[in-house]
């Protein structure tokens, strides 16, 4: 586990509601839904388990391009990221996030699809939980995995931000 001595992080307002970015100098480590205030606790116990320890520091700059970023995806004029990442996890999730950006915009894969691109076909439970466990939605796309009967399933946001996210790539039509 690598120390990093300071994490940033800011806030957005966005469609799905407020998010809180957090990134090291390496990159983005993590995005939650909701503010500061309210993922605080939640960021710290991820941060803790993950070795990260140091201050927590607001810095509007740092966090700019990926908030710059996010706001162009859910405005509809992105749909790929280049953002550096900086990922804590196990190799599995590791290796399941990183099939998960492989996922392409407008398009889903069943967790079982997942499982069979990593090599690892009775995995299919672990995928999925290696997905619940992906610290930064949106960008590592966790929405596009859905159910092999096409059912959407799971979402760490809840499902109505699930299938806000596929609405904006086009997935499923909008829903009134």
């Amino acid at each position: 586990m690598t120390t990093r001595s300071c994490v940033y992080f800011d806030e957005m307002e966005s469609i799905l509601g407020p998010m809180t970015i957090l990134v090291t100098e390496k990159g983005v480590c993590n995005i939650q839904f909701g503010t500061m205030e309210s993922s605080g606790p939640t960021m710290k116990a991820w941060l803790k388990k993950h070795g990260l320890k140091g201050e927590l520091i607001s810095d509007k700059k740092r966090v700019f391009p990926t908030i710059e970023q996010l706001q162009q995806y859910l405005s509809g004029e992105r749909i790929t990221f280049d953002v550096p990442l900086d990922l804590y996890g196990t190799p599995f999730q590791k290796c399941v996030w990183k099939a998960l950006q492989q996922i392409g915009y407008g398009q889903t894969r069943s967790y079982k699809q997942i499982a069979q691109d990593i090599g690892a076909p009775k995995a299919v439970r672990a995928v999925g939980g290696a997905n619940n466990q992906n610290p930064i939605p949106i960008i590592i796309p966790c929405h596009r995995v859905i159910g092999s009967n096409g059912a959407m399933v799971g979402y760490g946001g809840g499902l109505k931000k699930k299938e806000t996210l596929l609405q904006l790539e086009g997935v499923i039509e909008k829903i009134s």
